[in-house]
């Protein structure tokens, strides 16, 4: 494949600047063109970095096209034997498994749910939600496409999308699917979650006035979201308002203090009785 013109032209003035580089550090320069030649340097690096985010993003939207492929009809498919009720005792588990932060159990659980019922659309979700929890991105994001590509809306796969973009740093491609679906908020459950993982990226970016509205609809939601109490908390904390953070922590604790999320929140509420600091690492 012959190099693309943008690529090309970004490596002529490379180049130019290199020569002038060389020129400037030979006989010495004055001040105005040594000016000129940083802002040209600083002109170039950002030029680059914006390309660089779009063929981010691109990539992104290919892997929609690989989804998509992955979806077409094998031809003359032999017959399979598809076992709802063996599925759903095991999405059941695997469901429980997510909710309570036993993510490597709920992707036990969720792959013998596929094993009873291949191509299930909701064993598909909740076996990608399992792994995006995980860290497991590419496979979390392969199992997403598939179910969009048969089903563009579906809300929950979009909401994940959305993660898994934040979790990447592709901050603009986050917002965008999540705020598609809460305007669409068709699905209780995709919209809860859509406002929570907009809240981990104002969190994320430090905008802690957001990030704390955000959380708030989640947990008007639901309430049992006990990961959010936790956030929420940890919002306040960051932006200097204990009090608050000792608030949705307890609120936190209260809800569940045997779950991991729970357990986290009277954790912190410990160190804050006993005037130590809250480490998030």
């Amino acid at each position: 494949m012959s190099t693309p013109d943008f690529l090309a032209e970004l490596r002529a003035r490379y180049d130019d600047l290199l020569t002038g580089l060389d020129a400037a550090e030979e006989s010495g320069r004055p001040a105005t063109e040594r000016d000129q030649l940083g802002k040209e340097i600083v002109d170039l690096f950002r030029e680059t970095e914006g390309l660089l985010l779009r063929l981010i993003g691109f990539k992104e939207e290919i892997r929609i096209l690989v989804g998509k492929f992955k979806a077409l009809p094998v031809p003359a498919p032999q017959p399979s034997r598809v076992d709802h009720l063996g599925s759903s005792t095991y999405l059941e588990r695997g469901w429980s498994a997510i909710a309570g932060g036993e993510y490597e159990q709920a992707v036990r659980a969720l792959r013998r749910a596929m094993e009873f019922a291949p191509g299930e659309p909701a064993a598909q979700v909740l076996l990608g939600w399992a792994l995006m929890l995980r860290a497991e991105y590419d496979e979390a994001l392969g199992l997403f496409q598939q179910v969009l590509a048969r089903d563009p809306g579906n809300q929950i796969a979009w909401a994940n999308l959305g993660y898994i973009c934040l979790k990447k740093g592709i901050f603009g491609e986050a917002i965008e699917h999540l705020s598609r679906v809460l305007r669409t908020d068709s699905d209780r459950k995709a919209t809860l979650y859509a406002n929570f993982y907009m809240g981990l990226l104002y969190l994320e970016r430090e905008m802690y006035t957001d990030s704390k509205s955000f959380f708030a609809r989640a947990l008007e939601a639901g309430p049992n979201l006990i990961e959010a109490w936790w956030e929420l908390g940890r919002a306040c904390y960051l932006e200097g308002n204990t009090e608050e953070a000792v608030t949705a922590w307890r609120k936190g604790m209260q809800a569940n203090r045997f779950s991991i999320w729970g357990d986290r929140c009277a954790r912190a509420l410990v160190r804050m009785e006993a005037g130590e600091a809250v480490s998030f690492g």
